[in-house]
């Protein structure tokens, strides 16, 4: 490579670490359909309108997170939520799990919450317990899953939402009292774990905001920033998952996730990550597969672990928190998953 190619590179990147993060994954995006536009033009299509479709879809859990979220911080009241999370760490845990397993949250939707409880100095311990259960299972699932699946495969959903999040709090806060994962949140998205003198510090709740000023600017900023951070990482996530479910067969995972033993159930934990489309379509997916002699237990496995670490909710966790702790919430979905599949199917071999 000549020293002008060199310099030009080297221009290039320099331009590129330069970029805001945002804009760098604006034009990941528009690099992505760019270049599908020349070489599939039918593809850059349908990625499109499959991004933008998805957007729209998880629009309302989004806007309701993080009108909350901003609503929390403009009144003040975000101390108040952040202490509801405080005690003993196993009572707020188990606090967590159970309210994980019965909110309405999806796997992306859950994001924004998320990243307000850590940013108020909630432990990371609960604060995981809640991430953990919350994507699996909620009422409307619970109903469908019964109509699909039955309620026994229903019921041990739910139980394995909870399972997963009482696990995942119980090691955070062990691997937490060895002195790890401290300042949970990348630099620039929150305050983490020094955000805790939001729980130490009682300030004023104004619940009518909207009479000050100053409240309100705060409401917009937060707003508009958390939306615009959102909305750029899960428009390449879901751009990512329409060229996943265009180039990787149908037949390809029901031949993998087919068959009986411990194999298929961790083969589901694996595959369920990146083969996942949503809670609801993955019923009639996983319906038809059992039906074909694939073992419940793989059919929960890739459930749970679908759920959880689904693509777009991966790369949003990823532009969220700091490297060590995506590999922890990654690593328990995926260990959570499949011990969930392995004990659902032992109970229906009984």
């Amino acid at each position: 490579m000549t020293e002008l190619a060199l310099q030009a590179r080297g221009a290039v990147f320099d331009l590129w670490r330069r970029l805001w993060p945002g804009e760098q994954v604006w034009l990941a995006s528009a690099a992505i359909l760019t270049a599908l536009l020349i070489l599939d033009p039918a593809q850059a299509r349908e990625s499109a309108v499959f991004a933008t479709a998805n957007l729209v879809e998880v629009a309302p859990y989004l806007l309701l997170s993080i009108g909350l979220a901003a609503y929390a911080g403009a009144t003040g009241a975000d101390g108040l939520i952040a202490r509801a999370f405080t005690g003993a760490p196993a009572a707020m845990i188990l606090f967590a799990a159970l309210a994980g397993g019965l909110s309405p949250f999806c796997s992306c939707g859950v994001i924004p919450l998320i990243a307000a409880l850590l940013a108020m100095g909630v432990p990371l311990s609960a604060v995981m317990a809640f991430w953990l259960a919350s994507p699996v299972m909620d009422p409307s699932m619970f109903v469908l899953t019964t109509g699909v699946l039955g309620a026994e495969f229903a019921v041990a959903k739910t139980l394995a939402a909870v399972g997963l999040g009482l696990f995942g709090g119980a090691a955070v806060h062990l691997l937490a009292g060895a002195g790890a994962l401290s300042d949970p949140l990348r630099e620039g998205v929150g305050t983490g774990g020094c955000g805790g003198a939001r729980v130490r510090t009682r300030k004023e709740v104004v619940w009518r905001f909207w009479e000050d000023g100053e409240r309100v600017a705060k409401f917009r900023k937060e707003g508009l920033r958390t939306t615009l951070f959102l909305a750029k990482w899960l428009f390449l996530a879901f751009v990512l998952e329409s060229l996943m479910l265009a180039w990787i067969p149908a037949e390809t995972v029901t031949a993998a996730l087919g068959g009986t033993g411990l194999a298929p159930i961790a083969t589901a934990t694996l595959v369920g990550v990146p083969a996942y489309l949503n809670g609801y379509a993955a019923l009639p997916l996983v319906g038809g597969l059992v039906e074909q002699g694939m073992a419940p237990g793989a059919g929960l496995a890739f459930l749970v672990a679908g759920g959880v670490t689904s693509l777009p909710a991966a790369i949003a966790v990823w532009a969220l928190v700091r490297k060590p702790v995506f590999a922890l919430y990654v690593g328990l979905a995926l260990t959570g998953s499949f011990a969930t599949g392995m004990l659902f199917q032992f109970w229906t071999m009984l």
